[in-house]
């Protein structure tokens, strides 16, 4: 049991070890945040997180005045849970970081606990994160200078798909129009239907988009996520994951009983988490990443969900396809000792060079250039 002052008691568990009352607990405590209900957010991510990562961790906060039983738990409700990852030197992560799309602790409004006091509790000199959500007040108090803020892109349903589609053809109409075309030129090219399916359940469909993800990172130079088992695993268990807060959705267009384009997301009642998409550049010509994204925003109208996250990161479909977006951030909180300093000594110059490549267009589509040009040759 790790106290923290006097405001709040912590009880620090791998995953698994939260009980089923702590669950509920910390869905009732997130459907009254107000935030978005995003599904990386909720219980069933750091569930699945942690049978593939061994060092995630949550940290279950209980107000001081409940006192522990025999089992460590206390007495009273829990008032937050804060789901981490640990590595060495009491260096923490935000669970799931490197594919986790939102981030941050689930806490009662109002609750005394500091930063400084929760990383304490939970023997951590620092917790980095990349994506973490607005309104985290305890690792961003107001008025402070919000650190790394980044838009992540969002596409608006919840007045219907037709009110999107009507604004999208007024907004860029060159654009929607050709789209259209598109899709009606593939139909054409292979003399079959084109068809989506919003819940495929085929796990061969699953496997095709991974290889096509992975052929996607390889292809412009980047790390293949889906080389890491941990990330493979991952998004299988979740593939087959269904509760309210949090399910797995694979989203697939077909051109004569051929996939041509898939998606694997995140969703809530309300929200899907666009997390990786890809195609068969076979069809490049065709946009069938556009076609797909369109007919995901309609079946997810029709869902009854109000907005898909497209995640942060420049894209140009993106762009194009976008009403708005949400703020996300990227940093990390720190409390003062040796471990925090070797944290920053590793870490923050490599953070700052990617941003300041970031900040200048010219030099990051350089990069950008560059990295594709590698790709290349990786493959050849």
């Amino acid at each position: 049991m790790n106290d923290v002052r006097s405001a709040a008691r912590l009880r620090v568990v791998a995953p698994a070890e939260l009980d089923t009352a702590e669950i509920e607990s910390w869905r009732e405590l997130r459907a009254t945040s107000g935030a978005p209900a995003n599904p990386f957010m909720e219980p069933e991510f750091t569930l699945a997180v942690g049978r593939v990562r061994p060092g995630a961790r949550v940290a279950v906060v209980r107000e001081a005045t409940a006192a522990p039983t025999a089992s460590g738990r206390g007495t009273g409700e829990p008032v937050g849970f804060f789901p981490y990852e640990r590595g060495p030197l009491g260096r923490g992560r935000a669970i799931g970081l490197g594919v986790s799309d939102c981030q941050g602790g689930v806490f009662r409004d109002g609750l005394r606990l500091t930063a400084r006091e929760l990383l304490s509790g939970c023997s951590l000199a620092a917790w980095e994160f990349d994506n973490l959500e607005a309104g985290q007040r305890l690792f961003v108090p107001p008025g402070t200078g919000e650190p790394g803020g980044f838009e992540s892109p969002v596409i608006e349903v919840g007045e219907g798909y037709e009110a999107y589609e009507a604004a999208l053809r007024v907004r860029s109409p060159k654009f929607f129009r050709t789209t259209a075309a598109k899709e009606r030129r593939l139909g054409r090219r292979t003399a079959g239907e084109v068809r989506f399916v919003f819940d495929e359940r085929d796990p061969a469909a699953l496997r095709t988009l991974m290889e096509w993800k992975s052929a996607q990172y390889r292809r412009t130079g980047r790390r293949d996520r889906f080389a890491k088992e941990w990330i493979s695993a991952l998004v299988r268990q979740l593939a087959t994951t269904r509760t309210p807060g949090c399910s797995g959705v694979l989203s697939v267009l077909y051109v004569a009983d051929r996939p041509v384009a898939a998606h694997f997301g995140l969703r809530s009642r309300t929200v899907l988490s666009c997390w990786f998409p890809a195609y068969d550049p076979e069809f490049a010509r065709y946009s069938p990443g556009l076609i797909l994204h369109l007919r995901m925003a309609r079946a997810a109208a029709a869902a009854g969900i109000g907005v898909l996250d497209l995640g942060r990161g420049p894209a140009e479909y993106k762009d194009a396809l976008k009403t708005g977006g949400l703020r996300v951030h990227e940093g990390a909180v720190t409390r003062p000792g040796a471990r925090a300093a070797l944290y920053h000594l590793g870490r923050e110059p490599v953070r700052r060079a990617h941003g300041f490549v970031r900040e200048r267009p010219r030099l990051a589509a350089y990069t950008k250039a560059a990295l594709n040009r590698v790709g290349r040759l990786r493959d050849r």
